[in-house]
Parts: structure tokens; C-alpha cells; sequence
């Protein structure tokens, strides 16, 4: 017996569900260009010393096409920010079952890095853009909060069952976060010279023997 096709037009949702129409893509790839070259500008000039004309104009668009995707200068910082909380949300979710809770936050905040920009001088010049601007710490601790979810969320999933369960998980993902942003405020007290991820390991041992138990 030949097997039922669903009717063509439940296939034409679901292709226009999977697979992003050409303006959608378009669109896509000028906002990432946009958040791109609006951080380079916001980094080189200052956050404060920029206008949102410039902004558009170093974008080759209208003051009002710039205001269709982003309502002000702090959502370009904040779009910025939330592409490392996707990419930190997807690899704590992929991994492996046998990751230590230090192996999930390990890996899960190394991939983060590699977003921060395209070479190590902008993801330098982008990190004192966001953690030394007064106007942007909100988007800062919004940031690190979102990340501090993802972890505690993933972890509490793999933890032993316990009364304390998610309340383990919370400690742990805030100890990982903690670790992150004492790295980078080393990098950026190194002005960026050596590579960001050595630095983020050194941390996390030095974190994980100070609490360690005595033997």
C-alpha cells in the first residue's frame, strides 16, 4: 500500500518554516554587518562620542533604516552581547553526557571567545567597549546573566539528585562566570598582548584549587 503524501499545501509551510526566505537572509546579513561595524566605531570613537548618524552612515544606511533594526546605540552592544549568549547556550547544550561540571563550563565559555570578533585586536577593543563604558553595565550584567541561566540550567540537568540540586547548579555556573570576568579584566589590565583563552584556563585552575578540598 503506498504510503500517504502529506497535502502540498502543509509542504509549503513547512519549507517556509525550515529554510529563511532571501529577504529574510538579506536582512540577516545587514544586521550582522551593521552590529559589526557599528561595535568597530562605538570601540574607536567611544560609546558616548558617537552619534547614531555616524552609525548609519559608517553603514551605508538612512538614520531611519538604522532605527528599523535597533531603537538605540545600547541594542547594537546588546545584539552584540546576545550572539555570545546563543553560542554559549548551544555548546553547553551539546556536551558530551560524561562532561564534568568544570568540563561544561570550560568549554562552554571557550566558545565564546571566537565571537567576541574576528581578531584578537577588536575582541580586545569590543570587551573595554562593554565592561568600561558606565552606560553599558547594564548590558553587561544582562549579559553575564543570561549565560549565568544557561550554565545553571544545563547543569542542573546532569548534577546527582539532591534537595540542593538546581541550588548547586547556581553556585557552579556563578563560580564559572566569576572566573570569566576575572579573566578578562586580566586581559584587558594586559591590554589584550597575550591570547584570551590562556588566560581564562589559568583562572579556572587557580579557582579550582583554592576550593578544592584539603587532602
Amino acid at each position: 500500500m503506498p504510503v500517504p503524501r502529506p497535502p502540498v499545501s502543509s509542504l509549503r509551510v513547512v519549507a517556509s518554516v525550515s529554510a529563511p526566505s532571501r529577504r529574510e537572509a538579506r536582512r540577516s546579513e545587514t544586521r550582522a554587518a551593521l552590529i559589526e561595524g557599528a561595535m568597530r566605531l562605538l570601540a574607536t570613537q567611544g560609546f558616548d562620542s558617537t552619534t547614531v548618524d555616524e552609525i548609519a552612515a559608517s553603514a551605508g544606511i538612512s538614520r531611519r533604516t538604522l532605527f528599523r533594526y535597533f531603537p538605540t546605540k545600547a541594542d547594537i552592544v546588546t545584539a552584540w552581547a546576545q550572539n555570545m549568549t546563543d553560542v554559549l547556550t548551544a555548546s553547553v547544550a551539546s556536551c558530551p553526557a560524561d562532561f564534568t561540571p568544570q568540563d561544561m563550563i570550560r568549554t562552554a565559555l571557550e566558545a565564546v571567545v571566537p565571537q567576541m570578533a574576528k581578531n584578537r585586536a577588536e575582541a580586545y577593543a569590543f570587551a573595554c567597549l562593554i565592561e568600561r563604558t558606565p552606560a553599558l553595565l547594564s548590558v553587561s550584567l544582562r549579559k553575564y546573566a543570561g549565560w549565568e541561566d544557561a550554565l545553571a540550567a544545563a547543569l542542573a540537568s546532569r548534577l546527582p539528585a539532591s534537595p540542593d540540586r538546581a541550588l548547586a547548579a547556581r553556585v557552579a555556573a556563578r563560580s564559572g562566570i566569576a572566573a570569566f570576568r576575572t579573566a578578562l579584566d586580566e586581559w584587558i589590565r594586559l591590554k589584550g598582548r597575550p591570547a584570551l583563552v590562556p588566560i581564562l584556563h589559568n583562572v579556572l585552575a587557580l579557582q579550582a584549587g583554592l576550593l578544592a578540598p584539603p587532602a
